[in-house]
């Protein structure tokens, strides 16, 4: 997370917890010209557009008053859906034993995919087991990783 990430997420946590809500992330980015700034929130039930409409609607005017991000940008509050992205520690810790997709910048056995499960990691690296073998990948070569729902058991 970058710091305007962090520094977001500092700002707005106590309305989002007081709405029952946790911010699951915070992702500041740019697409095309435009500036994005996504919130992802969960609660212990499945999130609905008016949950986002009134975390949108609590956050807005303390975004405007800290004014954290100078520039223009478009808020955007969402679910982080069934296939969630791994960023974090924290989010690492959630799917321990669970599959997960990693893509890398640099290929490992001829392989910039690895889909397997997630086993453990540390501030280095990630460790996902492939059948019976494991694999040890360092987290500045994960590009992108995620959870992979089953959608046969669902």
């Amino acid at each position: 997370m970058t710091s305007v990430e962090s520094n977001i997420e500092k700002i707005i946590h106590p309305i989002i917890s007081k709405l029952g809500y946790k911010i699951y992330d915070v992702i500041y980015e740019k697409e095309g010209k435009d500036n994005f700034l996504r919130i992802f929130i969960d609660n212990e039930k499945q999130i609905t557009i008016e949950d986002c409409e009134k975390v949108n609607n609590a956050i807005s005017d303390i975004l405007d008053e800290k004014d954290p991000i100078k520039s223009q940008y478009f808020l955007e509050i969402s679910s982080p859906g069934l296939e969630r992205n791994i960023r974090s520690d924290e989010h690492l810790k959630m799917f321990i034993n669970s599959k997960v997709e990693a893509h890398l910048f640099k290929a490992i056995d001829k392989q910039k995919i690895i889909i397997g499960i997630l086993k453990t990691f540390n501030e280095n690296e990630v460790v996902i087991q492939i059948q019976e073998k494991n694999i040890a990948i360092e987290r500045n070569n994960i590009s992108k990783m995620k959870n992979v729902y089953n959608w046969e058991e669902n």
